[in-house]
């Protein structure tokens, strides 16, 4: 499902800055504020042995896809995805060193090893799953926004302009078929504006560029409180789908994550960051592996 500036007038700037993140390369220091989690033993035991040596694990994360992913007011890596990253690592016995990287480079550098992990809301799917396993933590959904008190109907979209975060999902999947559905009914196709993050998209609705903008469920929300009242959730949620966080296929990591994972829910660690931020209508209570296909 997933994959994701403008000039913003003074009456909108705090949703801009409640949205926007900023990405950024290379190795980065970020607070962990998984120090008081304890070590899952069971979990720590299925790790690698290299990898248990080393001390550290190594993640590949993004920042730009608030709240789930973006950067705090000193520049580092934070969000309810990079907390629990971190947690999983602590429960591990690791130190999580993060790597941020653009979304699409993600997987090919699991597949090089250059990471151990990542997170950064992926959509776990078949087409995926040919490339790496998925550890599930997450489920989500596509919802639109619009601005309050405007009438928008996802499901009868054809001549609206939406706003959608370049290569994601919704730019690829979802809004072409609906468009493509409006054309073949003779009526006129939904008019796509694409911007390089969500943020950009988010904020079009909120200036009345955009009849609406469709993003994954955590993220509208999130948007939807910080807009205070300029926007509002057109339609329900649909298509829900698990996150996962992707291993390298066959990878013995695999289940010392889901373990970790499963550690964090049943001590209440989980659903206290999802909470945190305000997402936990899409909590899990168990964690699976590869639950996307088969969803």
């Amino acid at each position: 499902m997933t994959f994701h500036k403008l000039t913003i007038p003074a009456a909108i700037a705090a949703v801009a800055i409640a949205l926007t993140g900023c990405s950024v390369g290379g190795s980065t220091p970020v607070t962990d504020n998984s120090s008081s989690i304890s070590v899952d033993t069971a979990a720590a035991a299925l790790v690698p042995s290299a990898l248990a040596k080393s001390g550290t694990i190594t993640i590949g994360v993004g920042t730009d896809y608030p709240p789930n992913e973006a950067v705090d007011a000193n520049g580092n890596p934070t969000g309810w995805g990079i907390e629990l990253a971190q947690a999983i690592a602590a429960k591990l016995g690791l130190k999580a060193k993060l790597e941020v990287a653009e979304f699409d480079k993600i997987i090919p550098s699991i597949l090089a090893d250059a990471y151990q992990f990542g997170e950064y809301s992926f959509t776990d799917n078949a087409e995926r799953e040919k490339q790496v396993d998925f550890v599930n933590y997450f489920n989500a959904g596509i919802q639109w926004v619009s601005q309050s008190g405007k009438t928008v109907d996802p499901d009868n979209a054809c001549g609206l302009k939406v706003a959608v975060y370049a290569t994601s999902y919704q730019d690829t999947d979802e809004i072409p078929t609906k468009s493509a559905a409006c054309v073949a009914a003779g009526k006129a196709a939904i008019n796509v504006l694409k911007f390089d993050g969500q943020a950009g998209a988010t904020n079009s609705v909120a200036l009345g560029q955009a009849d609406a903008t469709s993003t994954d469920s955590p993220i509208a929300f999130a948007a939807i409180k910080a807009s205070k009242g300029k926007l509002q959730a057109a339609g329900t949620s649909f298509e829900v789908a698990p996150y996962g966080l992707p291993i390298a296929k066959g990878s013995a990591l695999t289940p010392a994550i889901q373990k970790a994972l499963q550690s964090l829910i049943d001590d209440g660690t989980y659903l206290s960051i999802l909470t945190k931020y305000g997402v936990e209508s899409g909590a899990i209570a168990t964690a699976t592996i590869n639950a996307g296909a088969n969803g």
